[in-house]
């Protein structure tokens, strides 16, 4: 079964960074794709990032060159780098690990979520 635990998040002004972890389980880690969703308040929950298991990355046009998703297979972690943050990139931020095709994922499941706060 899938287990994610997400950690990093906190408050950070605007122009700031953070990074986000995420401890995935499990034998199929490796094979999975990866991806980063985040939902904030009153808005649908929407894909930020996805990584393959070749290591391909896709990013939300709202991210793109701020954001960098990446994978430590050794560590069953994947991580997602946040620069230049904005206001509007407040959020709750989940992890999941699922499968990639046609160019799209599909989530097998979500963590529990960590809180990103923009704000000055």
């Amino acid at each position: 079964q899938v287990q994610l635990v997400e950690s990093g998040g906190g408050l950070v002004q605007p122009g700031g960074s953070l990074r986000l972890s995420c401890a995935a389980s499990g034998s199929i880690f490796s094979i999975a794709a990866l991806g980063w969703y985040r939902q904030a308040p009153g808005k649908e929950r929407e894909l930020v990032a996805f990584i393959t298991s070749g290591g391909v990355t896709n990013y939300a046009d709202s991210v793109k060159g701020r954001f960098t998703i990446s994978r430590d297979n050794a560590k069953n972690t994947v991580y997602l780098q946040m620069n230049s943050l904005k206001p509007g990139d407040t959020a709750v931020y989940y992890c999941s690990l699922g499968t990639d095709y046609s160019e799209n994922y599909y989530p097998n499941g979500w963590g529990k979520g960590t809180l990103v706060t923009v704000s000055s």
